[in-house]
């Protein structure tokens, strides 16, 4: 918990990610207030603070809630983040992701914000000649989602260098799991992580779980990823927060646990867990997607030192399988 009072403005939080980094500010301290579209996101997941239902792309909005809140720092997830959808419409992607945020960017400039926190994704590698992958490996996107986060990355440097704009840009890899309280999870129809997709299947709330692609160079032909769950990555950002207002420099951070697992080992998890069965269609490749993402952690452990709560799959599934029998209930 903080000495004093920060105020703190989290973009997006009323989304999957968002909404759980909402509530650990709230629970450790911060005051904080929330911005979202609502395009994605919840009203009623954010369980605390202020909330303005507002579009990056209107600047005025913006000027009113940075002008009211004046916080002392920003956390930026209000993004679109689905790489095929990005492939099929890459305008949409380009002019949310970095228009929006350049505007962002801009507004926070007008009124003297320099501590900002940037939801940035694996996907900026691309494929990688080297896995486990670390901060200083080659950028080198393959989809328009992930160039858009590589492009707000090298903006937030150019800004860095000239003025007293300090930001931590996390790379996410795949993000999982629920609040194990129950209170948040991933509720969008539209969803398409993996362990979300294979538990809503093993709920009945979807017919089956298509696998997209079986021929990759993997063990088993199909992707590896590295999952972290959504809590500890909610904690990577309080870190990361902590890090910057406590003097740290503008830097990269990749969050994953350092290892990977292929979708069907995952799949297999999900059954294990749940103890349902589930039908799983094996088809074709998916535009967009790497063979194999697995984060070199070294960095983040050493300069971030945030707590890893919830490092085992069977645990993420858990609380992703709890959640989606939650939402059943209520549906």
């Amino acid at each position: 918990m903080p000495e004093t009072i920060t105020k703190v403005l989290v973009t997006g939080g009323a989304g999957y990610i968002g909404s759980h980094v909402v509530k650990l500010l709230g629970n450790r301290g911060y005051q904080v207030a929330t911005l979202d579209n609502l395009f994605t996101g919840f009203r009623d997941a954010v369980k605390f603070g202020e909330f303005y239902q507002a579009d990056l792309l209107d600047k005025d909005s913006l000027r009113a809630v940075i002008a009211k809140e004046q916080p002392a720092a920003v956390i930026h997830f209000a993004a679109l983040s689905v790489v095929p959808d990005s492939v099929a419409r890459p305008l949409v992607y380009y002019r949310n992701n970095v228009l929006g945020t350049v505007n962002l960017l801009e507004v926070l400039q007008e009124f003297g914000v320099n501590n900002f926190i940037f939801s940035s994704s694996a996907s900026v590698y691309g494929i990688s000649d080297k896995i486990p992958v670390a901060e200083d490996s080659r950028l080198a996107p393959i989809n328009p989602y992930g160039h858009t986060k590589a492009m707000m990355e090298q903006v937030m440097a150019d800004l860095a260098r000239v003025t007293a704009f300090k930001y931590i840009a996390l790379r996410y890899f795949n993000v999982a799991g629920a609040d194990p309280q129950g209170e948040l999870g991933e509720r969008k129809p539209t969803a398409t992580h993996l362990v979300t997709l294979a538990t809503r299947a093993a709920a009945g709330r979807i017919p089956r779980l298509e696998v997209y692609g079986t021929d990759y160079p993997t063990p088993d032909g199909t992707c590896l990823r590295d999952y972290i769950h959504v809590s500890d990555l909610a904690e990577a950002h309080l870190a990361a927060l902590e890090y910057l207002l406590g003097g740290g420099e503008s830097d990269v951070f990749n969050v994953g646990y350092g290892r990977g697992y292929s979708v069907l080992e995952v799949v297999e998890t999900v059954r294990q867990v749940t103890g349902q069965d589930f039908m799983v269609v094996r088809t074709g490749r998916r535009p967009g997607d790497p063979p194999a993402l697995v984060a070199d952690v070294a960095k983040s452990r050493a300069l971030l030192n945030f707590p890893l709560r919830h490092d085992n799959l069977e645990i993420i599934v858990r609380t992703a399988w709890e959640w989606e029998q939650k939402l059943s209930v209520e549906t």
